[in-house]
């Protein structure tokens, strides 16, 4: 049983000292020389992959300390939803979807933050976590990430509007006529890439880039407010959640399901906290390894196949209370309230300057508000966008490159021998070269809004399964004392009964409205459907009641254990 007596605060909490500075923290260990972590309740079930080192969790570093991978995530989403998605439908169908919003974002909360505690409490990634259950399942998330951010829609954006504010014209290059846009882009491509080259750890130079261009987006979003947002308006804004507002039709599904996925990053992108917080060196991720670049001529470190389990006694219970509080602390004020800032502020400005407006995306700020503000605020409106979108492209090159060198590296490179920095450089090389063809290529793309829709419709798409696999994980595989609580369990619950009911309705109205099969179509309401619509709606209810029970009869094995401590819980448990 562990040990109920109380933890001195020095035996708990680092001291700057022991930090050094708020950078990505590493220590190794002499991994080979450990003791193997027991086959008992108190440590983590292995599955399908190798035993787990026993070793004591590390201190607890303060809030400062910890700032960083919640940061790029917000990076990840300034781009999408809270300039792009959310102001255009608020706008059209009024202030009532904005609930909508509201509660994406604190979905997100709970399931960031629930990608993140497999890592805290082992080190290992959540695709590692993943591939104990069955290899099958983090391809299929890597297929899935690639199809809905294959495609350099937020460089092409980025790009239009930095062209358009700079009145960049048509070149010729190689006697060839190139759009300055096109251009521009592929020059921004080459320097997300070049940016990676500039210091050993390349998690450092990413998380210091984004924090940057996340304050000046910030920045720039509140200016462009205090310019041309009504603040009688926002006063307003309690009454006006609750007025009527305009139905959006079925053929908006695609819409809306992307903006609830952008509220926040969404899609393959959520997964990648787990792999920042193991960069940053979070938790038992302190130990784990990190990716060097292999050309700048540092030692590599190794990033160990299997993770780290600590024994429940009380120091241990202590910081992983502490872990988990400064975990979700970091999130909360990062990630949770600079989404709702921004958000708040660029929807205010839509629904003020463009009311019923039936434009989307960046025709929103460039057509439907810019025209009819001052020179100040147009100038303003073209680097607030260039600067989201350009932050989200980076962040997404990122996340893409991060997540995937991690999952082909555990499935194949591995056991091939390869080296995980250099794998890492080369799906970086490899990715930006993709996105530079893209643009250089004479494709038509005149309204990247629609090719930004899709992706975004693919990312909520995506979400409903892995939320799944993500809860049947944390509730059925961690002991009880680094498990999820009750109130998380409901609240994952409803996470993925409210990512399933919006893609059952896409599915649907896909299949009905775009592909001609109406045996599919769907209604909101589930009454009403077609037969092949109930089929899907039937298939999407025995999931969620599989889910339901699986990681009720866990929570009811693993809560009646002693170890069950209450300082092993951690605040929003």
């Amino acid at each position: 049983m562990p040990d109920a007596e109380s933890t001195p605060d020095e035996e708990v909490y680092a001291s700057p000292d022991e930090l050094g500075g708020p950078t990505s923290s590493y220590t190794p260990v002499a991994y080979d020389n450990l003791d193997q972590a027991p086959d008992t309740d108190d440590h983590p079930e292995e599955g399908r992959g190798g035993p787990l080192q026993l070793l004591d969790l590390p201190k607890v570093p303060k809030l400062k300390y910890v700032v960083g991978p919640s940061a790029i995530m917000l990076g990840a989403s300034l781009g999408s939803g809270e300039t792009l998605f959310w102001p255009s439908l608020v706008a059209r169908y009024g202030w009532a979807l904005y609930w909508i919003f509201l509660a994406g974002v604190l979905v997100q909360f709970v399931v960031n933050t629930e990608i993140q505690r497999w890592t805290l409490a082992t080190g290992e990634s959540v695709f590692r976590a993943m591939e104990r259950v069955h290899p099958a399942i983090p391809l299929a998330f890597l297929f899935g990430g690639f199809a809905s951010l294959g495609w350099p829609g937020w460089a092409a954006s980025a790009a239009k509007v930095g062209a358009a504010g700079l009145s960049l014209g048509t070149y010729r290059v190689l006697d060839v006529a190139v759009p300055g846009w096109r251009i521009l882009g592929i020059a921004l491509m080459v320097l997300i890439w070049l940016t990676y080259q500039v210091t050993p750890l390349m998690y450092n130079v990413v998380e210091r880039f984004q924090l940057l261009l996340v304050v000046l987006s910030m920045l720039a979003a509140l200016v462009l407010f205090a310019l041309i947002g009504s603040p009688a308006a926002l006063s307003g804004l309690p009454a006006s959640l609750t007025a009527p507002g305009t139905q959006p039709p079925p053929t908006a599904i695609a819409v809306l399901l992307g903006a609830i996925a952008y509220a926040g990053a969404g899609g393959y992108l959520n997964l990648s906290q787990s792999l920042w917080i193991r960069e940053k060196g979070y938790g038992m991720g302190r130990y784990q390894g990190r990716i060097k670049n292999p050309f700048a001529g540092d030692d590599p470190e190794t990033v160990h196949e299997d993770g780290f389990s600590f024994p429940p006694d009380s120091p241990n219970l202590e910081r992983w209370r502490g872990w988990w509080r400064v975990t979700q602390l970091e999130h909360l004020l990062t990630f949770v309230v600079g989404l709702i800032l921004v958000t708040t502020a660029m929807v205010t400005i839509a629904v003020t300057q463009a009311p019923g407006t039936d434009l989307g995306g960046v025709d929103l700020w460039l057509v439907g508000i810019a025209p009819a503000v001052g020179p100040a605020a147009t100038a303003l409106i073209y680097v607030t966008l260039f600067l989201a979108l350009f932050t989200t492209e980076y962040a997404i090159i990122e996340s893409f490159v991060r997540n995937s060198s991690d999952v082909i590296y555990e499935l194949y490179g591995r056991d091939a021998g390869w080296r995980l920095p250099r794998l890492f450089w080369g799906l970086l090389t490899v990715f930006c070269g993709w996105g530079i063809l893209i643009l250089a290529l004479p494709i038509e793309v005149e309204n990247p809004f629609n090719l930004l829709v899709i992706g975004a419709a693919l990312s909520g798409l995506i979400m409903w399964p892995y939320i799944v696999v993500i809860q049947l994980l944390n509730a059925r595989r961690l002991p009880a004392h680094t498990g999820p609580g009750w109130g998380r369990a409901v609240a994952m619950w409803f996470a993925a009964g409210f990512f399933g009911y919006f893609s059952v309705l896409l599915t649907g109205t896909f299949a009905a409205d775009r592909l001609g099969l109406a045996v599919f179509d769907v209604s909101t309401v589930v009454l009403g459907s077609a037969p092949g619509g109930y089929l899907l709606w039937l298939g999407y209810g025995l999931i969620q009641a599989y889910v339901v029970v699986r990681v009720t009869q866990a929570k009811i094995d693993r809560d009646g254990s002693e170890k069950t401590l209450a300082s092993g819980r951690g605040p929003f448990p």
